[in-house]
């Protein structure tokens, strides 16, 4: 890239591109080098805008955190129309169509980003634990207006959902699950406690 060119939003087209580094190659495929050289720019500008490349990272979880917290405030809302069915069925496709899975293997793998995120207070798994506390407010709200039981344990049909959901998409090779096989793994989780009509 020509010196003296501005790049709108640095922070933001580096991120997008190594968005696109871990879907197309995976957590390994992932360095400074990719990610600069995916998002058209000199490596010297991701040093520019972060002290070291796990600070990069830290800060490209934090802000697909940030997606699912605004995922978290729809699904909310969306609470009492449609069926539960199918918002879950939508909520979980949203979270792991995304760059999701492979953060979550990138997390797993990188022992500094870990230790950053945990120090910026992040617990449990970045992006599942979020999309966990996500579904179980979701279903609190639900289980309130009477559309799913009174004794719905959310805090547990919450991360069988996250978990089940992260099994059919956790094949970065393979064709992701359609609709259907989404729908069919929320209503097993939750044939139990479903009240709607």
């Amino acid at each position: 890239m020509p010196t003296g060119v501005a790049i709108r939003d640095a922070r933001q087209q580096l991120f997008d591109a190594a968005e696109r580094v871990l879907l197309e190659a995976g957590p390994n495929a992932l360095t400074s080098r990719a990610v600069t050289t995916e998002a058209g720019v000199a490596k010297g500008v991701l040093h520019r805008h972060f002290a070291d490349f796990d600070v990069f990272l830290a800060e490209l979880v934090r802000d697909r955190i940030g997606r699912i917290d605004a995922q978290a405030d729809a699904l909310r809302a969306s609470a009492g129309t449609g069926t539960v069915a199918e918002h879950l069925t939508g909520a979980l496709t949203e979270v792991f169509e995304s760059v999701a899975v492979a953060i979550v293997g990138l997390v797993i793998s990188r022992d500094g980003l870990r230790a950053l995120l945990r120090q910026a207070g992040s617990v449990g798994i970045p992006v599942l634990a979020e999309a966990t506390a996500m579904i179980a407010a979701y279903l609190t709200v639900e289980r309130d207006r009477g559309r799913i039981a009174a004794d719905a344990d959310v805090d547990t049909l919450a991360p069988t959902l996250i978990g089940a959901g992260h099994l059919l998409f956790a094949d970065r090779e393979g064709t992701p699950p359609g609709a259907e096989a989404v729908h069919k793994v929320v209503t097993t989780v939750l044939a139990g406690v479903l009240r709607e009509s």
